[in-house]
């Protein structure tokens, strides 16, 4: 089973791919699509979104997308907004795809992956490398997000990975992962 996960952003979409074969997980591939800078006007940034997010889907085919859940402090709700457009991207490209669409709160995500609903980003990363049995930590936080969000929804559907205690625009797979 090919899964999905993806961490929406207009500056930086971070996604990772796992293949999940009974109670072995494994990285396909992790990366980030950059949408660029915020000169570059918005629909222009989800234009650069849906086409590189397109192409993910295209190359990996998942049975399955991870996606996280808005959320944003109430003194910022500009952000929630903002990234809502982004999301809005990815839940059009599953639709598109015929890809069942999962969603997670963020809550939700680091307690799956960390036994702790309030845990810090740099505990996320070492739980989704040490899962995931990476030499390096998954890097930059969009793209260990968005595998853990992979990770979450292989756990929700019971995969045995129980919950452990512009310029620059377009698709980027050197992240390090």
């Amino acid at each position: 089973m090919i899964l999905l996960g993806v961490d929406p952003g207009l500056l930086r979409m971070g996604y990772g791919v796992i293949e999940a074969v009974g109670n072995d997980v494994r990285l396909k591939e992790g990366g980030v699509i950059r949408g660029g800078t915020s000169e570059v006007p918005v629909e222009r940034r989800l234009a650069v979104l849906y086409d590189g997010l397109r192409e993910v889907v295209e190359e990996f085919r998942p049975d399955a997308m991870a996606l996280e859940e808005v959320y944003s402090h109430y003194a910022h709700p500009g952000t929630a907004v903002l990234m809502a457009h982004a999301r809005g991207i990815a839940c059009l490209v599953a639709a598109q795809a015929v890809i069942p669409l999962h969603s997670y709160a963020s809550t939700r995500l680091k307690h799956s992956m960390v036994g702790n609903g309030r845990a810090s980003k740099a505990q996320v990363q070492r739980a989704v490398q040490a899962r995931l049995k990476l030499t390096q930590l998954p890097e930059p936080n969009d793209v260990a997000d968005a595998l853990a969000l992979a990770l979450c929804h292989w756990q929700a559907i019971g995969g045995a990975g129980a919950a452990v205690s512009g310029p620059g625009a377009g698709r980027a797979t050197g992240a390090v992962v």
